[in-house]
């Protein structure tokens, strides 16, 4: 079986999102820990130019956003499943609001509250990814200080999911949203416990997170990005599924564009080679791998032929 490549970061939260999904299937994967920050020149090759954190390789394949990662890993190795039949549809519905509502504020709130942790650089390099000029401490201060309250006002409401007495975040099994949630309330301490005092009083958040930690990261092994972009050079893309395209899309073959819509917006370019409702994955060629397939989900990318 071809093995599993995380290129990551320690304090990457959408990191630990994917290392605990790793975790609770019980996976061997291979550790490849990149720069949190521009330039990272042995992570261009597989991408084409997309550098969000983290990225799972499969061989000559590349998964890029956390919810296509997810959703491959869960493809891959469908048990036990993070998409429970029953729970999917609401698992999913929370996922979306704190991947969209949660995440967010508290990224900022935490960010300017522990500035004096940040690696240098990493304030420069995500006011890059977003196309806004570098922000000043002072900035800093204030988004801390409006984003303070639109955290405090949502963690109560994460009290109240567990307040039933249920075990996970959707009901008797642990979702997708389990890790949605998670990992944006892992980032609170991920670099520093300043902010610990925001979660403390939160029994069943608290205890849940508890449950959620001792899942563990799966079987991890140190990997070299050398030795990783070897393994994408040996390798062929998987051959793709059957496709299901709608009349506007452009046509199986063509030349695209593909970039987020929201914020990194690094175009990546290549040929157009599968596409259905929820995955876009084009064909692309590198002097250091040689031709490389680049997955991304369908929601949240915007796809323009050249």
């Amino acid at each position: 079986m071809t093995k599993l490549i995380l290129h990551h970061y320690d304090f990457s939260n959408y990191s630990e999102k994917v290392r605990l999904a790793l975790g609770f299937k019980g996976l061997a994967w291979r550790s490849v820990v990149i720069p949190p920050i521009a330039p990272k020149p042995d992570l261009m090759p597989l991408t084409g130019g997309y550098r969000r954190t983290p990225v799972l390789q499969v061989g000559a394949d590349v998964y890029c956003d956390t919810t296509l990662i997810l959703r491959e890993l869960e493809r891959r190795f469908p048990t036990p499943t993070l998409f429970p039949v029953d729970l999917a549809a609401i698992a999913e519905a929370i996922t979306y609001w704190a991947e969209n509502r949660l995440f967010r504020p508290i990224s900022l709130y935490v960010s300017g509250a522990n500035l004096d942790f940040l690696p240098a650089g990493l304030q420069v390099d995500r006011s890059i990814m977003r196309g806004l000029p570098s922000p000043s401490p002072e900035t800093m201060q204030r988004a801390t200080e409006r984003n303070a309250p639109l955290v405090r006002v949502q963690l109560p409401r994460i009290e109240a999911m567990l307040s039933d007495g249920r075990p996970w975040i959707a009901g008797h099994a642990m979702t997708v949203a389990d890790l949605a949630i998670y990992h944006a309330l892992w980032f609170f301490t991920a670099r520093s416990p300043r902010l610990l005092p925001e979660i403390a009083p939160f029994e069943r958040i608290n205890a849940w997170m508890s449950c959620i930690c001792a899942i563990g990261h799966g079987e991890a092994t140190p990997l070299s990005s050398a030795h990783a972009l070897g393994i994408a050079t040996d390798a062929v893309p998987k051959a793709p599924r059957e496709p299901m395209c709608f009349d506007e899309d452009p046509g199986l073959g063509t030349m695209v564009r593909i970039r987020a819509d929201d914020y990194g917006r690094d175009p990546v370019e290549g040929k157009l080679i599968f596409l259905d409702a929820g995955e876009i994955a084009i064909s692309r060629e590198d002097p250091r791998v040689g031709t490389v397939a680049v997955h991304f989900p369908r929601l949240g990318y915007d796809l323009r032929p050249l």
